[in-house]
């Protein structure tokens, strides 16, 4: 047994009164004792429960993600793609209620020259949603078998990558039963949307459900001086996919710069109020080939709403009504047909 560790569960596990938080330093060794498992069984459950209890600080994330950084994998820079990438933090848990679209988000930026980068796992407690690398192979695309390297070359070529955790961030993936056994999302579930695997600089979109989220996230970020860009939405699911019920609330974060606010409101775009919802995976990949045609949907409405967003944030469009076009013009054009087929021969060939 983790004597050191046991003291780590006796800090944060203490209740109201005399629990304490855990310095940045704290926590990026128990960090790194619960992935190598040098912390029991035991000792790693009662630390995650606990610390949802309490919730996490800033400094406590941040450390989380100093040991992140040096035991995960991280994609490098390309000279060539000539502009920072987009990474989107995910919940790795997955959608239940509303269809995902930061996939055909994700292609519909590739092929507008801005790289992205997306990472996850399966289907995970305790939501057990549809991941998205279950989408990714239902289009033929099996992210699931490549190395760091081979990742890395076909974001080189494409402008996309899918950093698969079970394969190259195993013991981060390892700590998945837990989430099962405790019955409740722990810390490192938003620790997730915060991770950065990438070795230079990016621009990182993550979602949430909780304000609190946010502003604990943004705390880190600030004391990890990095990425320079962070861009927070208040999305379905706690993901980066913006709703079309109630006005979207974004955040806009620069390093040393205050956040800013943007909201954005559905029907001044001629947009329903309608959320289209998540069917079997069978159906959702119709709908996706639908989408992939251009034909008329509230999923097609849904995937140029969030598109002409993050087109236009990303510097890929002079505005959101000419983000949205451009999205159009490149799914009639077949232009994301194409990125799919470049991805599957990249594949293939490598």
């Amino acid at each position: 047994m983790s004597d050191r560790f046991r003291k780590f569960v006796q800090i944060i596990g203490s209740g109201p009164h005399t629990g304490k938080s855990l310095t940045r330093e704290q926590a990026a060794e128990a960090m790194e004792m619960m992935l190598l498992q040098t912390a029991t069984p035991a000792q790693i459950g009662a630390f995650l429960i606990a610390h949802r209890i309490k919730r996490p600080t800033g400094a406590e994330l941040a450390g989380m993600l100093d040991t992140y950084d040096r035991l995960g994998s991280q994609l490098q820079p390309v000279a060539s793609h000539g502009r920072s990438p987009v990474i989107f933090g995910i919940p790795y848990d997955g959608r239940s209620r509303t269809a995902p679209v930061s996939p055909l988000v994700s292609l519909i930026l590739a092929a507008a020259e801005i790289p992205v980068i997306l990472h996850g796992g399966d289907r995970m407690p305790t939501k057990y949603g549809i991941p998205l690398v279950d989408i990714w192979q239902e289009w033929g695309i099996d992210w699931t078998k490549l190395s760091l390297d081979r990742v890395q070359q076909i974001f080189e070529k494409t402008k996309l990558g899918f950093i698969y955790t079970p394969t190259l961030f195993p013991a981060a993936a390892g700590l998945t039963p837990y989430r099962d056994q405790i019955g409740k999302r722990p810390p490192i579930a938003t620790l997730e949307l915060l991770w950065f695997p990438y070795a230079g600089d990016a621009h990182l979109i993550f979602g949430y459900v909780h304000p609190p989220t946010e502003q604990t996230a943004l705390v880190a970020a600030t004391l990890r001086n990095t990425p320079h860009q962070i861009t927070t939405v208040k999305g379905l699911e706690g993901s980066s996919d913006l709703p079309r019920d109630r006005a979207v609330i974004i955040g806009v974060h620069q390093s040393g710069q205050e956040l800013d606010r943007i909201f954005l409101h559905h029907y001044d775009y001629g947009l329903s109020n309608v959320n289209p919802p998540l069917l079997s995976t069978p159906e959702l990949m119709t709908d996706f080939d639908r989408v992939l045609r251009a034909e008329p949907s509230e999923l097609l409405n849904s995937v140029l709403w969030n598109a002409g967003f993050y087109l236009w944030h990303c510097g890929g469009a002079s505005d959101m009504s000419a983000g949205m076009k451009l999205a159009r013009e490149l799914l009639v054009s077949g232009a994301i047909r194409d990125r799919l087929d470049n991805i599957r021969a990249c594949i293939k060939e490598i």
